[in-house]
This record gives C-alpha cells, sequence and structure tokens, in this order.
C-alpha cells in the first residue's frame, strides 16, 4: 500500500531562536505583528483529518502532520525524513507561500515522490499553481475524498496520474488541464469516522451551505447545497471524540449547523437519551433558530452560538446578500439568552457599501442587540469568492498577486472612501479581539435555571453569578448541585469551591479544591493560570507575604488548547518518521495556543494590497504604507 503524509505547512519560513531571518519574499510579510495571524489558523483543517482517516482505512500508511507554527529549519528536516510516496498539502490563502516552499523542499529531498495540493486557496487557483509552483504534480479541487483514494490507488498500481475526475494536471506539453468533474458525495456516513483514528476537538456534521454571501467561498469547496451526515452518525461521532478529550468540549465547526432544524433537534434529543455529557459550540444563521430548537440545543450541551452577522447595518446586509434582516438578528439574540446559551457574533469590517455612517449604525446596533461577545474582522478577497471574482473583472487585483507578493491576505475595503476608511481602521486598531457586551446576572441565570429545570449546566452559570454578586452561601449551593447532577466539567465546579475558599480564607480547602480540579480537568485555561497563580503566591509567603491572591471563577466555553499532535503544532512523537503502525498524537507543549483574549486576527483594513502589481510603487512594503482596494 501507499505511503501518504498529509501535512498542513506554516504560513512562511518561521525563524527558529537564534537563526537568521529567511531571504527575501520568505518570510513574514513587512510589518507583520505576532496577533496578525487569527489564532484558529494553527487548528489543522478537519479535511485533512478525514483524508488521513478515509487513507488509513482503505489500508494505506498514513502520517498525518501539522506544521503550522514550526520553524523552517525543522519543516526541513520533517521533510527530508519523510519517506513518502505521495505528498498532500492542504493550502490556504494564509499559508499560500508556506505551500509553495515545501513543495520545492519535498522534490529536492524525494523527487520521485508525488506532490499534491488542495484546500480552499487551491481549488480556484488550480491552474495558476501548476504554473507557478512547479514542484506540484497535481491539485485537487473541492472535495477530494475519492480523489485522494484513486490517486493514491494509481500510484500503487503505477498507473498515470491524468485525467483523474476532481484534478488539475499538467499535459504532455505541461500546459494545466482539467479532469472530469467528480460528484458530490451525497452519503457522507460513507466516509471514515475522523475520531477513530484521530484525537481532536473539532467535528463537523455537514458540507456546504444553501446561501451565498458575497465575501464567503464555501461553494467553491463543497459545491451548492447542502449535505448532513445521519444523526446517529453525528451522536456517535461527537460521542468518541468527547471520550478521547482531557476537557470535554467539542467545538462543531459545520459552515451553517442548524440549517436542517428538525435534525439538529433529533440530534440533541438523541444526544439526551443515551445520557451523554459533554459540551458543545456551533456556528449558524440567525435566521435557522427557534425557541424550540434552542431549548434542545441548551439541554444537549450546547454553551456558544456564534452567529455570522457581519453588519448592523440593513444597507450592507442587503449588498453582501446575507439575506437576513436586522430585526431577525435581535430576535434570535433573545431567544438564545433566553435558555442561557452564550451568543457570539462574528462582525466585519470593509464589506460592500460599508460606510462610515453604516459603520456607527453597525456600533450603535451592537449596543442595542446585546450579545455576550462579537469580534470583527476586515475584509479579506479569498479567491474563490464573489468578492474576489468582482474585484477581478474590475481589474483592482490579480491572480498571480497571490504568487509573487507575500501579503497575509489581501484585506482592503469593498468600496470605502479614504474618510471612511481612516474612521474604520482606526476603530479596528482599538478594538480588535474579543469584545465583551452582556454578562448575565444572578437573577437572569435564576430565570433561566426555572425554564430549563434542574439542569446542572444552569445551576454552575447561577452559582458563579451569585459568587460575583457575593452570595457566597448561595454559589455553594448551587454548584453542590451541578456536581451532583453530573456537570461534565467537573473540575470547574471545584474551581469555583477553591473560589469561594478562598473568600473564607480557607487555604487549606482552596488549596484541596485546586489540586482536585487540576485532576479532574487539566486542561482548562481558568485552572492552569488559577493553579499557577497559587502556587507563586505560597511561593511568596502566602498569607503572610502581604500580597492578596486573586483567583477567577469563570468556566467559559474555552479549551486551554495545547499543542497536540495533529490538531495543533505541538511536538512530534518519537516515531513520526516510521511507518509501521499508525500514529495522531504527540507530546503535549507547555504552552497554549490561545485563551478568549486571543481570539480573531489584528491584521486590518490598511494592510490591504489592492491595486495592479504594475501600478504599485516601491514603498508598498513598508510599514505605514497604505492602499485601499475599490472596485466600483
Amino acid at each position: 500500500m501507499t505511503k501518504l503524509a498529509l501535512l498542513y505547512p506554516p504560513p512562511w519560513k518561521i525563524p527558529g531562536p537564534g537563526e537568521l531571518p529567511p531571504g527575501p519574499l520568505e518570510g513574514p510579510p513587512d510589518g507583520y505583528l505576532e496577533g496578525d495571524l487569527d489564532a484558529d489558523f494553527f487548528q489543522i483543517p478537519v479535511g485533512l483529518l478525514q483524508l488521513g482517516a478515509d487513507a488509513r482505512r482503505a489500508g494505506h500508511q498514513v502520517r498525518v502532520l501539522n506544521l503550522s507554527a514550526f520553524p523552517w529549519s525543522r519543516v526541513h528536516a520533517v521533510v527530508r525524513g519523510l519517506d513518502a510516496d505521495v505528498f498532500g498539502l492542504s493550502c490556504w490563502t494564509a499559508n499560500r507561500r508556506g505551500v509553495a516552499m515545501v513543495a520545492r523542499t519535498i522534490k529536492e529531498h524525494h523527487p520521485a515522490s508525488v506532490v499534491v495540493v488542495g484546500g480552499p486557496h487551491a481549488t480556484p487557483l488550480a491552474a495558476e499553481v501548476l504554473r507557478h509552483w512547479p514542484s506540484v504534480d497535481l491539485v485537487t479541487v473541492g472535495e477530494s475524498d475519492a480523489t485522494l483514494l484513486e490517486i493514491l490507488a494509481r500510484v500503487d498500481a503505477r498507473e498515470p496520474l491524468v485525467d483523474i475526475a476532481g484534478t488539475v494536471f499538467r499535459d504532455e506539453r505541461g500546459a494545466a488541464k482539467r479532469g472530469p468533474p467528480r460528484p458530490s458525495i451525497d452519503d457522507l456516513d460513507s466516509l471514515a469516522s475522523i475520531p477513530d483514528h484521530f484525537a481532536t476537538h473539532i467535528a463537523m456534521t455537514s458540507r456546504g451551505c444553501p446561501w451565498n454571501c458575497t465575501f464567503c467561498g464555501a461553494e467553491t469547496s463543497w459545491g451548492r447545497g447542502f449535505r448532513a451526515h445521519s444523526v446517529e452518525r453525528v451522536v456517535d461521532d461527537l460521542a468518541k471524540s468527547a471520550a478521547r478529550a482531557p476537557v470535554k468540549m467539542v467545538q462543531i465547526k459545520d459552515d451553517t449547523f442548524t440549517t436542517n432544524k428538525k435534525r439538529v433537534v433529533q440530534i440533541c434529543k438523541t444526544i439526551r437519551e443515551r445520557d451523554l455529557k459533554f459540551f458543545w459550540s456551533c456556528d449558524t444563521r440567525v435566521d435557522l433558530l427557534s425557541d424550540e430548537l434552542l431549548r434542545e440545543m441548551r439541554l444537549a450541551g450546547c454553551q456558544r452560538l456564534s452567529l455570522g452577522v457581519e453588519s448592523g447595518s440593513q444597507r450592507v446586509l442587503d449588498a453582501i446578500d446575507k439575506k437576513i434582516t436586522v430585526a431577525e438578528i435581535v430576535e434570535s439574540t433573545t431567544l438564545a439568552k433566553r435558555w442561557g446559551i452564550k451568543v457570539r457574533y462574528f462582525m466585519m469590517l470593509g464589506n460592500r457599501c460599508d460606510t462610515a455612517e453604516t459603520f456607527r449604525e453597525t456600533l450603535a446596533f451592537l449596543e442595542r442587540a446585546r450579545p455576550h461577545e462579537y469580534i470583527f474582522s476586515c475584509l479579506s478577497f479569498y479567491p474563490g469568492t464573489r468578492d474576489f471574482d468582482d474585484a477581478e473583472k474590475a481589474g483592482k487585483l490579480t491572480r498571480d498577486q497571490y504568487f509573487e507578493e507575500d501579503f497575509q491576505e489581501l484585506k482592503a475595503p469593498f468600496d470605502a472612501s479614504d474618510e471612511d476608511l481612516a474612521v474604520m481602521d482606526a476603530w479596528f486598531k482599538q478594538n480588535k479581539g474579543l469584545r465583551t457586551v452582556h454578562k448575565d446576572t444572578a437573577a437572569d441565570y435564576a430565570a433561566i435555571l426555572e425554564r430549563l429545570g434542574d439542569h446542572h449546566a444552569a445551576h454552575l452559570d447561577l452559582a458563579s453569578a451569585l459568587y460575583a454578586e457575593s452570595d457566597i452561601e448561595g454559589a455553594h449551593r448551587h454548584a453542590t448541585r451541578a456536581l451532583e447532577l453530573g456537570y461534565p466539567l467537573p473540575g470547574l465546579v471545584h474551581n469555583l469551591f477553591a473560589c469561594i475558599a478562598l473568600s473564607r480564607k480557607d487555604w487549606g480547602a482552596m488549596m484541596d479544591a485546586l489540586t482536585r480540579a487540576a485532576k479532574e480537568d487539566p486542561q482548562h485555561w481558568v485552572l492552569v493560570r488559577n493553579v499557577n497563580a497559587a502556587r507563586e503566591w505560597f511561593k511568596d509567603g502566602g498569607p503572610g507575604s502581604g500580597r492578596a491572591l486573586e483567583l477567577e471563577a469563570r468556566h467559559d466555553f474555552q479549551l486551554l488548547e495545547r499543542t497536540t499532535q495533529p490538531t495543533l503544532p505541538g511536538p512530534l512523537p518519537a516515531d513520526w518518521s516510521t511507518w509501521e503502525a499508525p500514529i495522531d498524537v504527540g507530546a503535549a507543549a507547555d504552552r497554549y495556543v490561545k485563551t478568549p483574549e486571543q481570539e480573531g486576527s489584528g491584521l486590518g483594513l490598511r494592510t490591504g494590497l489592492g491595486m495592479p502589481i504594475q501600478d504599485r510603487p516601491r514603498e508598498l512594503g513598508k510599514p505605514g504604507f497604505s492602499r485601499k482596494l475599490k472596485v466600483v
């Protein structure tokens, strides 16, 4: 059988400690600051895990390695040490240059190996990938599950890699040629179960989105329409993922999880019928929610709902073809808060028709709608989106820019004036990252508990709010009840007990509670922070030091995302370069990828490089230079 290495490359050549900086156009863009890359970039694409699971089930030898944060010297050593027959590289706009450099390194050390590139950046630019990157042999377009298996079978049989459905390849003259189209997979349950092969806290239960917002490339990647795993398959996979997770949290990262509301209600009811206890989050649209659905989601463990809101201006929502109204956003937010689900808005700056006026309208809307949290990102022109296509037709960007320039992502306003750009960009610089708007009170949580009934998560919500309002006895009572009802993260309950003991100056009980908490849920960021703070405090003399100890009584839906392979770019296991037995996990690093304060990208609109390359001044790459991309 074929030896397959699936790699998630870094964005560029990252210099290691003491190493010389990379050459021109090989390192980070000029002016790059830590935080410009969204922390979620470092999570391996679920599609790569799916390909690995499918290939393993088919009998191939597979290595899946997340190199997204590795220094280049380590990337080079890994590539050199892997004697794979086929290398598959996941290509996104942010790591496109890293993909090109990894492909070149593969051919330097393994010239007979086949290099295949796929992903949302490569799919719409497949011909350009082959033209600009001679080290790439094939590009898979769109859904690549069956395509990769056919490639592996041909490699194993030593057959030509031409005219494979779902690929773009080079013909005998070296020109890019597209193979026949490959139909989408109707029965997603026919795919291998990812948690049977990999430990990951990320899950996808469906593919595709029936909508077509101007900034989104989901249709290019998955095709038109919506397909989903069966209820039974979803619950089985979620249960497996939660069972393997050190903290019982799973992130459902479907494009639009509640597209089929009846299906989601049945998923939730099945979770409860099987008495599965874990927490989860999901992403969806505001027009796909109902009171019944949200109640079932909360009782089944949903803690956070991320909504693609984008703007509080109806003019902008209509311009980007969002097909929602401001009233629907407010209504859905109120419904979710009624059942105690934390609401996070994904917002955008620089969309079509976005001006200083519509932006101020959006800020006023946020104060009126009052989600628990919101986070802004700046419009990026991703290949495969309508925004990209319209900008290209208007002559405001070229495909070659994505191969010849070193920008991270092409972020720029669609049609804002210089004055509008200045307003939005100045605000973003001061308010990037996750922002908190609404915090429920103890009275709010008491009402939620009454609606839900004797629910463990509602009890802990109320306990934490009571603690914040100095009702220590009430906090202890409801925390105890949450534990009795089987709260899925008992370490967080014991963390609250530690905070209560601290308020009573019962140092022994505090340390006992923290010790137990760390054993129960060692990978939650609040626990790690509190345990470390208590240790340092005692090291400095504890109560006799004269320094106050501060512990956080929080239970956010947020893992301390330790960099464990292959989900995150942690250290590789000792046998990473051998093929005798499957591996899926390396040692966990001590550092984390993100906490709630590290959500989102800090890259602003003024970094957009929107003019055609031939018209650009030499000063373009210097820090502080700004240039908007104006399409209309």
